[in-house]
């Protein structure tokens, strides 16, 4: 984006995104903000909209009118609220200004009577940012709250002109399934580094037939910033990348909640000075993490038995440090009280923990990230974390049971750890979509068993990268694939599983264990 490399290396988020806006506002502010919540049309901004907007703005200059008849909505996509048994946010796009977009909502098809009216986030990027010139986005979100528990809800979304309440347009309906109020069986899927590809929309295909009740995306989602260095030399940034990536994913993301958490690649920094804007307008996530306006990934939420946490590693990497830090420690403090919180909760059994960058890793990309060692690793040892999902090596890797850095337990396939006692098994799930990286070591998975005593790799730390030899490495497979994780609730004091997958694009099944604990 015209600042030198040797220049960019230097500069943190924060920094960048002010010389972002020093060097375009002049000349393309006056068409536009950067993020503005309201309505599309007029300029009309909700109450403490540009609180959470980058910088202050503007109405969008005039856009001559569209029949509104004549625009489809796209890129719808869930997210749980706070309380997966009665909240959660339907999102979408529209690819032009419409008037007065809605949701409806009801039980069956045929009754949608419930009408919500819609929250607008407009994305402004302007010619000379990045690849994409000029370019405005509409994003639409309808939270909604006090929904019944286990309950299967239909939805439509529309605008003046577009109303999916209409026999012709009943086809565009969507569904959802509310958590249920009691412990029952469920499944979830995970993957990170997706992006937009024939192999990502493989993926979206297959785990859509896994029937998952949501699906954790371990961040580095859409790619539109291509580097994912947090550099503003990064001129191969387009915002509209996100528009063939909220597409790409509709066909799952519209019945599956898709909770998200931020890797590099989803730092953009001509929005706000964490990077974050850009996400913001696109998501709405819930809102009981730490920090929301520099952490605006951090979050939890519970389903069923279990309870899942989503973290920002950004904030710890010393291999990517654009906003190393920006927390302040918050992050990690709140992170052990939650664990702290989940772990005497009576009807919580397992703590399931996802966020980008690995702990441990052997891929000859970025490897393990030491600042996650650092600050998570002692509390997933201290509060026997049940499964820890990373993404940001774009291959499937599966560790041995770790506590202390050291294996505690050899897990081979079909095996099962008990974290009470034993440790931590860590996945890395980064095989999404994007280009595949690679091993020192050969693929070692089930049906193709190539076991080594160890694996040269290393760790990204504060002084740079550090050689190491590890014995943690078990599964290594380096194609597609994602993560299912069944599980199975059970009556107290009996063993209540995690079952774990690692399915390739192909459909057959790369790896499988089961991490087991007493029921409370």
């Amino acid at each position: 984006m015209g600042v030198p490399d040797q220049l960019a290396e230097r500069m943190s988020m924060a920094e960048q995104h002010e010389y972002l806006r020093a060097r375009f506002s002049r000349r393309t502010m006056i068409r536009g903000g950067a993020v503005t919540l309201g309505a599309v049309t007029g300029g009309a901004f909700v109450t403490g909209a540009t609180a959470r907007a980058a910088v202050p703005t503007q109405p969008l200059s005039h856009t001559e009118e569209v029949d509104g008849s004549l625009v489809a909505p796209f890129g719808r996509h869930l997210a749980w609220g706070n309380d997966p048994r009665t909240e959660i946010t339907v999102s979408w796009q529209v690819p032009v200004a419409v008037k007065k977009p809605f949701l409806r909502i009801g039980a069956h098809p045929w009754d949608l009577s419930r009408k919500i009216e819609a929250e607008v986030r407009t994305l402004y990027t302007p010619a000379g940012v990045g690849a994409s010139g000029d370019h405005t986005q509409y994003y639409l979100h309808a939270k909604l709250t006090h929904l019944r528990p286990g309950r299967t809800y239909y939805y439509g979304v529309g605008h003046q002109g577009f109303d999916p309440a209409e026999a012709h347009l009943l086809g565009t309906l969507g569904t959802f399934t509310t958590a249920p109020a009691h412990k029952a069986p469920f499944t979830f899927t995970a993957f990170g580094d997706e992006g937009v590809s024939y192999h990502g929309l493989a993926n979206n295909s297959l785990l859509l037939g896994q029937n998952p009740a949501f699906h954790l995306h371990a961040g580095d989602i859409a790619y539109a910033d291509p580097a994912g260095q947090g550099k503003t030399a990064d001129t191969g940034f387009d915002s509209r990348i996100w528009d063939q990536f909220l597409a790409q994913t509709e066909s799952v993301a519209k019945s599956v909640p898709w909770m998200v958490s931020y890797g590099n690649h989803d730092m953009e920094a001509w929005y706000s000075p964490n990077g974050y804007g850009g996400e913001e307008a696109r998501w709405n996530l819930p809102d009981n993490g730490p920090d929301r306006k520099n952490l605006p990934g951090v979050y939890s939420f519970v389903y069923g038995n279990t309870a899942v946490i989503s973290l920002d590693p950004n904030d710890v990497s010393f291999e990517i440090p654009a906003n190393l830090g920006i927390s302040g420690g918050t992050q990690t403090t709140w992170f052990e009280a939650q664990l702290k919180k989940y772990r005497a909760a009576k009807d919580i059994d397992f703590v399931v923990v996802f966020f980008h960058h690995c702990a441990y890793c052997t891929s000859t990309a970025h490897a393990s990230e030491g600042g996650v060692r650092q600050e998570w690793v002692p509390l997933f040892d201290k509060y026997q974390v049940d499964l820890v999902i990373n993404g940001h090596n774009h291959q499937y890797e599966r560790t041995d049971v770790i506590k202390g850095n050291t294996v505690t337990k050899k897990l081979p396939i079909g095996g099962t750890a008990y974290p009470e006692t034993e440790g931590v098994v860590y996945v890395t799930a980064g095989a999404a979509g994007r280009s595949l990286y690679a091993f020192t070591a050969p693929d070692s998975y089930e049906g193709h068993l190539n076991e080594v005593d160890s694996v040269a790799s290393f760790v990204n730390t504060k002084d740079g990268k550090v050689n190491e030899t590890v014995a943690w490495s078990r599964v290594r497979y380096l194609n597609y694939s994602f993560l299912r994780v069944d599980v199975t609730p059970a009556p107290k004091g009996h063993y209540t599983t995690l079952k774990v997958q690692g399915i390739a694009e192909t459909g057959d099944r790369i790896d499988h264990f089961t991490v087991a604990r007493k029921a409370k």
